[in-house]
């Protein structure tokens, strides 16, 4: 709650109801109460911004409705009471209607009314203040200059088309291996962009059985399927005004492909049951560890799709591939994991850092991050050496070389470990290893028959 004081202004011309509604306010020790007779002595003390001003329809001097105005053109925060003799219906409506919160009559009851009226502003506006403390807290989270760590040539690339895209809402399509931080440059440039107010929606497309797919991105209807008890609203929907984030794109299966083609050309979308048109706003932003023009070209993505999508592309490249960030991002990642477990701040040493630049990182940031936490609490001393640092995955390289083989063996070995990759389709494997295909087919032959005779 925040530690100013709770002002509420009584304007109110009758002395006595007056002193009635300060009285009955200032029983409560937190709510700070100045009270005037006229709406000229009013507006001279508007500059102070009250948080609430409970107003006597018929002033003297102004006419309630004119006063109403000019809080709400000073001010739409400030919350107005309208305080009447009359109960007339058609006034309260429009008085309502023109920003007021409430119309109270002058009855018996009037002490009760008003101060729960009061009361529900006062929690709204501690509500209402948390959220804004938490939205600019999550704001400075994803500012580009703390979310995403990089100072190599390829980040600063992709820095700059970050800030291009923080300026419009075309479509964001961003690509590159897992593990880069694909979402984190999607949070970023949402934060960062006029609808940073409203909701950045995540959907992981890998994560969902295709049989709730639908569901999931467009809604469903009450009884549209079994279990399904009441309607539900789907991604779009949640996401409106704001963002959409529809990672690993292209593990969608083709006939949601359809669909999604066309909400996005439409701006509409259908829930699954239903037969009326929801009206969708919200930008796509799409990430994909996966080459979709490739995709497109099997046969897997839709090329309509593909082009809608598409907009400005960011590349992340792999961590391998950023020279130094590695030893930025590990000391950021030792210090922020200290601080979190209270533990005392370690160093890094060089020869530490060493043995992590030799490393090619095949989970990216995300696998550094798990290595360094780990080393810092391997470690015994306020520095992380190299034998606090355990890589998940050997170098596979090193393995190949110590066994020792010779290089017949070896290209056998490359060939069987292409044709498993590429599901035995020895016309890509001999074109992707520049060999023929009766190379393959000899070697294949040639280690079948030594099998048989050993």
């Amino acid at each position: 709650m925040s530690t100013q004081p709770f002002t509420i202004y009584v304007v109110e011309d009758d002395d006595w109801y007056r002193k009635l509604l300060h009285h009955n306010l200032t029983l409560n020790p937190d709510y700070q109460v100045e009270v005037f007779n006229s709406g000229e002595a009013f507006l001279e003390k508007l500059k102070n911004k009250p948080n609430i001003v409970t107003l006597d329809y018929r002033l003297p001097d102004i006419n309630g409705e004119e006063l109403l105005q000019k809080v709400k053109a000073y001010d739409p925060s400030i919350e107005v009471l309208i305080v009447s003799e009359q109960s007339e219906i058609e006034t309260a409506v429009k008085l309502l209607k023109a920003g007021a919160y409430d119309y109270i009559t002058k009855t018996e009851d009037i002490r009760d009314r008003l101060l729960n009226v009061v009361q529900h502003i006062r929690k709204n506006s501690s509500l209402k203040t948390r959220i804004e403390s938490l939205q600019s807290e999550v704001e400075q989270k994803y500012d580009f200059d703390t979310s995403i760590i990089g100072q190599s040539k390829p980040m600063k690339k992709v820095f700059q088309m970050m800030q291009k895209a923080t300026s419009n809402n075309i479509s964001v399509i961003v690509t590159g291996e897992t593990g880069t931080g694909k979402e984190m440059v999607a949070k970023s440039i949402h934060y960062n962009s006029p609808r940073k107010k409203k909701p950045f929606v995540a959907v992981n497309m890998s994560a969902i059985p295709k049989e709730l797919a639908e569901s999931e991105l467009f809604g469903h209807e009450k009884g549209a399927f079994t279990g399904a008890a009441n309607r539900h609203a789907g991604k779009f929907e949640q996401a409106h005004g704001g963002t959409l984030f529809l990672d690993e794109i292209g593990e969608m299966a083709p006939e949601l492909q359809a669909k999604l083609l066309r909400a996005l050309q439409e701006k509409e979308i259908i829930r699954v049951g239903g037969t009326d048109t929801v009206k969708i706003d919200c930008r796509i932003i799409a990430a994909t560890h996966r080459n979709l023009q490739e995709e497109m070209k099997a046969g897997k993505f839709r090329e309509d799709l593909y082009y809608r999508l598409f907009g400005l592309p960011i590349e992340l490249p792999p961590l391998r591939d950023r020279d130094k960030d590695i030893v930025v991002l590990a000391k950021h990642f030792v210090d922020a994991f200290c601080a979190e477990n209270n533990m005392e701040a370690k160093a890094i040493s060089k020869d530490a850092l060493k043995k992590l630049m030799t490393y090619p990182f095949p989970g990216n940031i995300r696998e550094l991050k798990s290595i360094i936490e780990l080393a810092a609490v391997m470690s015994d001393t306020d520095e992380i050496t190299p034998e606090d640092i355990t890589f998940t995955q050997s170098d596979p390289v090193t393995d190949l070389f110590d066994e020792g083989l010779t290089m017949k063996e070896y290209e056998l070995r490359i060939v069987k470990m292409y044709l498993k990759n590429h599901d035995n389709d020895i016309k890509k494997v001999a074109e992707l290893l520049d060999i023929g295909q009766s190379t393959i087919y000899r070697m294949l032959k040639k280690e079948q028959t030594e099998a048989k005779s050993s």
